[in-house]
């Protein structure tokens, strides 16, 4: 595919018809971008549809291109802020296809989210990103976002 031109992209919610465009661009995500074990295609699936049935419990974005070819998704899931007794919401997931990047088209996502946790009076969105990952870095800091002050943990 060309690369795309920002003026003809549009992003807005993911639906159902665009299962099969989104799939392959969630697999390159997972897989080559940050090389982790291929899911399932039942599950994969599985987990979109959820989102989809389930607004409540998250939401997901895409990026299309006016020959409406999904080009980048971003994922947000919802919880709580005790804090301030609102809602919040964790960007999981934010990708751009290689071949478009360097369009803002990352850029256009996030601030798609942005809009989205503004308009439904959510307390904030946070995420995380990679240490080495100095791109991204660089389009949050763009975006206006502060580095938190709280470190981060996990456990398996």
């Amino acid at each position: 595919m060309n690369p795309a031109n920002l003026s003809t992209i549009q992003t807005r919610k993911l639906e159902k018809k665009d299962i099969p465009q989104l799939l392959p661009l969630m697999y390159e995500y997972i897989v080559d971008f940050y090389k982790c074990p291929r899911p399932s295609e039942g599950s994969l699936e599985k987990l979109v549809n959820h989102l989809l049935d389930n607004p409540s419990e998250g939401i997901q974005f895409v990026a299309e291109s006016e020959t409406n070819q999904l080009v980048g998704f971003a994922t947000l899931y919802f919880t709580f802020n005790t804090l301030e007794a609102k809602r919040m919401a964790f960007l999981y997931d934010l990708f751009v296809s290689p071949n478009t990047r360097g369009q803002k088209i990352g850029e256009r996502l996030f601030k798609t989210c942005l809009s989205h946790i503004r308009e439904n009076d959510y307390s904030h969105m946070t995420w995380e990103t990679a240490h080495d990952n100095v791109v991204a870095q660089a389009l949050y800091d763009k975006m206006g976002a502060d580095k938190a002050v709280w470190l981060n943990y996990e456990i398996k």
